[in-house]
């Protein structure tokens, strides 16, 4: 059975559809009752970080969700789910996130001739093509994007993948079973869904 943590604002029904096209379990995570009996979660998401925070608090889901990770469950976070596993961001100075990776989130750069928010789709430069995570996927795979803020990890070795907008940015991190983008593999057709799978694969589900 697959989690997906629903906080009032994510992008839950495209999660929802890819994993029915899949052919896997799923069930919306509200509550820290609701984990129980779970084998993976998804932290799908659009929507500001401080808004994402504040209302993980009072779902009482950041203790949790920290055990969660901190256990090496898997975990496959997008958006911004991706950067709430970091300590804070600039969108929302002030607020924590959950602190699972060191490092924060900024905004894009103002530099000519590139529009912010990062909408559409973009070119992955993987990191190491034999992961799992890009099983079938080439070296350079495409997916769809929608950001104006983008994490910044300090443990290099943790990047899965980078892209090019204007500068080159951390657009995913793997470590252990936790699998984190800021693409969105949901919107991303095939190639998402080849994703999606193969974190459900090494999770043991699919």
């Amino acid at each position: 059975m697959t989690g997906i943590i629903d906080y009032g604002a994510g992008n839950l029904k495209s999660v929802c559809n890819t994993l029915d096209e899949i052919g896997t379990s799923r069930k919306l995570i509200r509550n820290p009752e609701d984990l129980d009996g779970m084998n993976a979660i998804i932290f799908p998401g659009v929507g500001a970080f401080g808004d994402c925070a504040k209302q993980l608090e009072k779902q009482n889901l950041i203790d949790p969700l920290k055990k969660w990770i901190e256990q090496d469950r898997p975990f496959l976070g997008i958006c911004i789910g991706f950067q709430m596993l970091f300590e804070g961001s600039d969108e929302s100075p002030g607020i924590m996130g959950l602190g699972a990776l060191s490092g924060k989130v900024v905004e894009f750069p103002d530099i000519e001739g590139m529009k912010v928010p990062h909408m559409g789709w973009n070119q992955l430069e993987i990191q190491n093509s034999d992961d799992w995570a890009w099983n079938g996927l080439g070296t350079s795979p495409y997916f769809y994007f929608v950001h104006s803020f983008f994490p910044q990890p300090l443990d290099k070795s943790i990047v899965a993948s980078t892209t090019l907008y204007g500068k080159q940015f951390v657009s995913s991190v793997r470590r252990g079973q936790l699998l984190a983008t800021q693409f969105h593999p949901e919107k991303s057709q095939a190639a998402g869904s080849r994703l999606i799978r193969n974190f459900l694969n090494e999770s043991g589900i699919s």
